[in-house]
């Protein structure tokens, strides 16, 4: 079936900083950091590609350089990049952050510190569920550590702390230990354990300060905020709002077929961010209202997720040469650690583009391709330029 598809543009907020290494600057300025000469700070450096994430990181290395301190980055990934401290490395390499670059080394480790016991309401045979809390060892061993992030809306749970500083605490610098332990209670122990296990690690007085970042709709910073220890909880509620209202989205609420070019973890930690195409596909938690989307096919991987297919389980139909590119343990890894295995079934293969096009007409039932409801997009983060139906092209025209 061929159908005609037209381009169009969406309008989002375009505000951002032009210059965000002044802006890190000026913001820790604000805090008054008491940092010794010769006090090893540490500095976190996530797996996510951040707008700019390497001069926000050499500003802050800067900024403590300036102060006395003798800084240093530590990967704050929980178990990301295979769960090794080669891997984790590696991954912070392809982001550009190198140690010539950001004008520091780079300490990658595996190795905990536990700091601290857990408990929760959730029960587990009988009894309360809990763990001990642990931290990276290089960044507890420092004098300090400064937690940097993003700050947005979390793919597989909602609450007032989802993706952001207090993640990047607990689960970040849990590293694959930590991880694994509030993953494995699922949903429940996203939305509940983060923010006390954070506090936790708080409490220790290891973590001098938080810098969180909010991005707009084009991938680009729009605010950079410094908190002390103590205001990092409010600061990423906050945050969180403003991400929320700034979210890139389709155009439309309906569709028989969304396609998505490219999937990776560069994109979202599910591949596909589970807020655009409105599907979570977690075991007992249940789907967004909107969007409703009949059928979704992916066709390729980005190079930068390195074969990881976490999410590719949200599509119906995907094609040969993804599954071609599949790095199983990656995937598998990832999918354990989260306990949510149903993100990478794979899906229905069909031989290229046009074969998978073909199946997921036929799934939705439309005859007449004159009413196909459908979208293209390159990823889930890009949704500036995107290829539409002309049933959809003429709605977005009579709506303005």
């Amino acid at each position: 079936m061929k159908i005609k598809m037209y381009k169009v543009k969406q309008k989002f907020n375009s505000f951002y900083l032009e210059n965000v290494e002044s802006t890190v600057k000026q913001e820790i300025d604000k805090l008054n950091l008491k940092i010794k000469k010769g006090h090893r700070i540490a500095i976190t450096a996530g797996s996510r590609g951040i707008d700019r994430i390497p001069l926000i990181l050499r500003a802050a290395v800067e900024k403590v350089k300036e102060l006395g301190g003798e800084p240093f980055l530590v990967p704050a990934m929980g178990s990301h990049g295979g769960a090794t401290a080669e891997g984790q490395k590696k991954i912070l390499c392809e982001l550009g952050i190198t140690p010539d670059f950001v004008g520091a080394p780079v300490l990658s480790s595996m190795e905990v510190v536990k700091v601290g016991t857990f408990s929760s309401d959730i029960t587990e045979n009988g009894k309360a569920a809990g763990f001990s809390v642990v931290i990276d060892k290089n960044a507890y061993e420092a004098d300090g550590i400064v937690v940097i992030n993003r700050v947005k809306p979390h793919t597989s749970f909602q609450s007032n702390i989802e993706s952001g500083m207090m993640k990047m605490i607990a689960i970040g610098l849990g590293k694959r230990m930590q991880a694994e332990n509030i993953h494995s209670f699922g949903t429940e122990g996203l939305r509940q354990f983060i923010a006390p296990v954070a506090r936790k690690i708080l409490e220790t007085g290891k973590i001098i300060a938080g810098i969180g970042i909010v991005e707009n709709a084009y991938d680009r910073v729009m605010e950079i905020k410094a908190f002390l220890p103590e205001d990092i909880e409010q600061g990423d509620m906050e945050l969180l709002q403003k991400a929320r209202k700034t979210m890139p989205k389709l155009p439309v609420d309906q569709l028989d077929i969304l396609i998505v070019e490219r999937l990776g973890k560069n994109i979202s930690g599910t591949g596909m961010d589970t807020n655009v195409i409105g599907r979570m596909k977690i075991h007992g938690e249940p789907e967004p209202d909107k969007p409703a989307i009949n059928r979704i096919i992916v066709l390729d991987l980005t190079p930068e997720t390195k074969g990881n297919a976490y999410g590719i389980g949200l599509a119906d139909f995907t094609t040969k040469a993804l599954v071609e590119k599949i790095d199983y343990k990656a995937t598998y890894t990832n999918a354990i650690t989260s306990t949510f295995t149903e993100r990478v079934k794979i899906p229905i293969v069909a031989e290229n583009e046009e074969e998978a096009f073909e199946m997921a007409v036929k799934a939705c039932g439309i005859r007449n391709p004159e009413t196909l409801r459908a979208i293209r997009i390159k990823n889930t983060l890009q949704l500036v330029e995107i290829w539409v139906s002309s049933v959809v092209y003429n709605e977005l025209q009579e709506s303005g």
